[in-house]
């Protein structure tokens, strides 16, 4: 930020936010606070109020991308009209809309679901990786149900720099994969399952319960939490 603190874009910088309308204030300066910027969290807002979220975060931070998470179908399926001369990123099966190009990728993250169902989460794991600057690859359907998937993909899993495990039912992939690897792991625990998986809360409390140590917890259903840890990881592995 220039001396004058004035943002790039050359708005005064407000680090008490900016107002948008009367539903929102913006925390403009939080990538250069904490090196990750505000996200619009999409879900229970409408298109118009994601729109002009992504547009106002733009203005004030051009230099990064403006991500929304949660996003609903009519601002996918708009989003690339709506910002004509911008790089539009938008993922279905994530639910995200990047606008902006996204940074070099450093790093690698490997992304790994147990089944096909936790790929929603997944994905929108990656998708924040990379407007995080954060390589990502992804290798789904791996679970402990037929653990040779897993295990055929070991040398894989060792060359991460920062492993994300995506699971629901009964959580128990992340253990494994924390017991395989040096790399730090983090869980994230998915509403997928049965009756007593209870929208994710077995998956959560076996992952809280593991006995591998050094395998890190994010909330269910928190693919966009996990790239931040891991992003945040990356970070510090790349100085």
């Amino acid at each position: 930020m220039p001396a004058d603190g004035r943002p790039a874009g050359g708005r005064p910088a407000d680090d008490g936010g900016v107002p948008l309308g009367e539903f929102a204030l913006l925390d403009v300066n939080r990538r250069r606070r904490t090196g990750v910027p505000e996200v619009v969290f999409g879900q229970g807002k409408t298109a118009e109020q994601i729109f002009a979220l992504l547009a106002e975060l733009r203005a004030r931070d051009p230099e990064a991308p403006a991500l929304a998470t949660r996003c609903p179908a009519a601002v996918l399926d708009q989003a690339a009209a709506r910002f004509p001369g911008e790089a539009v990123h938008a993922d279905h099966a994530a639910g995200t809309v990047a606008v902006g190009t996204l940074p070099p990728a450093r790093g690698r993250v490997l992304v790994l679901t147990a089944g096909t169902t936790d790929l929603p989460v997944a994905r929108e794991c990656a998708a924040t990786l990379a407007v995080l600057g954060v390589g990502a690859d992804l290798l789904a359907d791996v679970g402990v149900a037929g653990l040779g998937r897993l295990l055929a993909r070991l040398e894989e899993l060792r060359a991460a720099d920062c492993v994300v495990v995506v699971a629901g039912m009964d959580g128990a992939l992340p253990s494994v994969v924390t017991g395989l690897v040096s790399a730090p792991v983090i869980g994230v625990p998915t509403s997928v399952g049965y009756g007593v998986a209870a929208g994710g809360m077995a998956a959560a409390a076996t992952m809280l319960a593991s006995c591998s140590p050094g395998l890190v917890v994010v909330n269910i259903d928190n693919g966009f939490g996990a790239a931040v840890h891991a992003a945040k990881v990356i970070r510090v592995g790349h100085r």
